[in-house]
């Protein structure tokens, strides 16, 4: 896959938070990128996308849906 066709999945304020479910994404061989639009000197105003390939869009959602917020604070 060598130019993928990102498709924005989420949007989240807390940078800690999106890292988790990105990270969580790539491990389940599911390309993933953050697009960080937060102003650099007052975090917050703007978010945080999180971004995948068109092609695995649907299973990244289900993926994501399938953990409660508790889940995704708490990965050690």
């Amino acid at each position: 896959m060598s130019n993928p066709n990102w498709v924005k999945i989420r949007t989240y304020t807390d940078r800690v938070r999106a890292e988790i479910v990105k990270q969580m994404l790539v491990e389940n061989d599911i390309p993933a990128v953050l697009m960080n639009k937060q102003d650099s000197s007052y975090p917050v105003f703007g978010n945080i996308e999180l971004l995948v390939d068109r092609e695995h869009q649907l299973e990244a959602v289900a993926l994501i849906d399938s953990f409660s917020e508790e889940d995704l604070e708490h990965e050690d």
